[in-house]
């Protein structure tokens, strides 16, 4: 695979993940222009050789069948060479150099052993339908890469819209992941995981280092080439989530602990209230007749 494109998906609200996750992949040596798809209206000043990446004939059709934004990410289906990567990352080595031998449909993900936010239970029957183990095929939507093109534009419209793909890839109301698994799976493309024989590559998910994580990493083969937060959020301090913080600045460490502590608070607030409710439930059942 030779690489020609990064692609994200970003808005203001996650300016320092960007701008993080851009600095790490400039210091592997890597200066492919970032491309950077608008997840809505709330844009802000990109870096140095990064662009917004928009296709308003996808764009304006989701919008209007209120498709979730994430879906957006759908446009990087009629790429070829390029990685899509979730702004919640960092980069450890040059994925161009990485991905070189590769071809196909690329992951590095962990959800072969955790399938069940990739699927719907419409996808997954066409999944399980293709193959007995396609649980080892399926694929985190905030990292892949591919050396080709899989749809064309109005193919894409197609194909979200046919009775057996849209309660999935167009009406699925929380993300865009099950949706990109059953439209890459549907186009026949092979799918490569690099976490998995014979490649082993350790984990690229930063939950699985709760403590120490470069003792895993026994070799460069070993080694991730990029760490993933995926929902695993950053108000619980872990020594990996140093390997993104040292690309912020000075100022923006500063702006980055404000939102984590707003967060934290919004957190415990919304944890304080789901209490509350299930012991309302659970008050309300007590104080039933029993039959």
């Amino acid at each position: 695979m030779k690489l020609k494109y990064i692609v994200t998906l970003a808005n203001a609200p996650v300016r320092l993940h960007l701008l993080a996750m851009e600095r790490s992949l400039r210091a592997t040596g890597c200066d492919l222009p970032l491309r950077v798809i608008p997840y809505d209206d709330r844009r802000f000043n990109l870096p140095p050789n990064a662009e917004w990446w928009e296709m308003p004939e996808l764009t304006s059709w989701f919008t209007s069948h209120r498709a979730h934004p994430m879906m957006r990410k759908y446009q990087c289906l009629t790429l070829s060479n390029y990685h899509f990567v979730d702004t919640d990352l960092c980069f450890l080595r040059n994925p161009t150099t990485v991905l070189a031998p590769h071809h196909g449909f690329i992951t590095s993900c962990g959800h072969w052993r955790n399938p069940d936010d990739t699927v719907t239970p419409e996808s997954q029957v066409i999944l399980a339908a293709n193959s007995t183990t396609w649980q080892t095929n399926v694929f985190n939507a905030g990292q892949f890469a591919c050396d080709r093109q899989l749809f064309t534009v109005d193919e894409i419209l197609r194909k979200v819209e046919e009775p057996k793909f849209a309660k999935t890839c167009l009406h699925f109301p929380f993300h865009d992941q099950p949706g990109l698994n059953l439209l890459v799976h549907s186009s026949n493309v092979p799918i490569h995981n690099l976490t998995l024989p014979p490649h082993n590559m350790q984990s690229t998910w930063a939950g699985d280092y709760p403590d120490d994580y470069s003792s895993f990493w026994h070799s460069e083969e070993q080694t991730p080439y990029l760490i993933h937060w995926a929902g695993k959020l950053m108000e619980q301090p872990r020594p990996i989530d140093q390997l993104f913080l040292k690309y912020l600045r000075p100022e923006e460490l500063v702006e980055w602990n404000t939102l984590l502590s707003s967060k934290q608070k919004s957190s415990q607030t919304s944890r304080r209230r789901l209490f509350a409710r299930h012991l309302r439930q659970a008050l309300s059942a007590l104080r039933s007749p029993k039959i």
